[in-house]
């Protein structure tokens, strides 16, 4: 490589850190040509970049963030082989991990970044593919907006007809 093609490819790692609030950083070495297409199409499917670069270009575009990012653990964990996985959905890379993972040993997670919280090490993929997407959450609000006007308005519908059954019961018996 060139200088001149590791200065843009430091610009272009700069820019996609500062457009994505989420990643991961895993190893996926002694995986064969084969292991990693099929995982690399996962990761495509679901809407998951996955990019091999050189450790020192990641740091260096790591290093040029604003401090409040909170990047330096991610920069201690970029040691061996690295792939990062770019994503919209925090729990998205660890789902694909722990379900490529039923069958075979790699990619291990090194590090992973979630909106300025680093989780470091491969015992944390459980607790990574927990989390809830922000659609998920948003969904839960909604429900728990909704189910007291459900319950008003079902109290409501079934005591007018408990009302209108106890008047009719009351005129049979009248007449």
């Amino acid at each position: 490589m060139t200088k001149a093609e590791k200065t843009a490819t430091i610009e272009a790692l700069k820019e996609t850190f500062s457009e994505n609030d989420f990643f991961y950083v895993t190893d996926a070495s002694e995986l064969t040509v084969a292991e990693v297409t099929d995982f690399r199409r996962l990761c495509f499917e679901k809407g998951i970049e996955m990019r091999v670069v050189k450790n020192t270009l990641v740091k260096k575009a790591l290093e040029a963030a604003p401090e409040e990012k909170n990047y330096q653990k991610i920069i201690d964990a970029l040691k061996g082989p690295t792939a990062i996985l770019f994503t919209d959905t925090a729990n998205a890379p660890a789902r694909i991990l722990k379900e490529y993972r039923e069958t075979k040993e790699k990619p291990v997670l090194k590090a992973a970044y979630i909106d300025t919280s680093v989780y470091e090490g491969d015992d944390m993929i459980e607790t990574l593919s927990k989390l809830k997407s922000k659609e998920e959450l948003l969904g839960e609000v909604v429900g728990l907006l909704q189910s007291p006007a459900k319950n008003v308005i079902s109290a409501l519908s079934s005591g007018g007809q408990t009302l209108s059954g106890l008047l009719k019961t009351l005129s049979e018996r009248g007449e």
